[in-house]
């Protein structure tokens, strides 16, 4: 039997950054951007507020960029504010390396796993699917879709009990899909 489970983001996660005003490491997206132009170079900035202070911080999006090498629509995104824009530039790798940033998923996701405990079947197949690129510990994911304790979970793998293509240690933020034998 195989059943669907997917992990989903509920809100941004916090940007993970040093604040200059007040040594706090939380910063919260707001959403806004701001972009500069100087002849026919524009610089493009994510702005960002710490979570104990409120001062803002700006994280390099463009820099220097030409503007024929932009393109329109997502020039225009920027203009507007677009709050989807601000999710896909805070997952995009280049931007956190650029930015020398890290993402805090912390309550900022859900396991959807279609309602109710896996059924009492001996075999279940479980695909695990991530909406969103988010670091989790397949542990913590199997104990809160199978109402199950992380230490029950531990021991189930180690009997091999529960089975995976990929290590179950860790931190995943890619699909996978592992096997429960009871």
């Amino acid at each position: 039997m195989l059943i669907n489970w997917v992990v989903a983001p509920t809100c941004l996660p916090l940007v993970v950054r040093r604040c200059h005003a007040c040594a706090s490491d939380r910063f919260r997206a707001s959403g806004k951007f701001r972009v500069n132009a100087n002849h026919k170079l524009l610089d493009a900035w994510l702005l960002v507020l710490c979570t104990r202070c409120g001062d803002t911080a700006k994280l390099t999006l463009l820099e220097r960029t030409n503007v024929r090498a932009i393109r329109p629509e997502l020039l225009d995104r920027l203009h507007h504010n677009d709050p989807g824009l601000t999710a896909e530039l805070l997952q995009d790798p280049g931007v956190q390396r650029r930015n020398r940033i890290a993402l805090d998923w912390d309550d900022a996701w859900r396991l959807d796993t279609g309602g109710g405990h896996p059924p009492d079947a001996d075999v279940i197949d479980v695909a695990v699917r991530f909406a969103a690129r988010i670091p989790v510990r397949p542990v913590r994911l199997i104990a809160e879709g199978c109402g199950l304790a992380r230490a029950e979970v531990e021991r189930l793998i180690a009997e091999g009990k529960i089975v995976s293509a990929v290590r179950l240690t860790g931190r995943l933020s890619g699909d996978f899909t592992f096997t429960l034998k009871r």
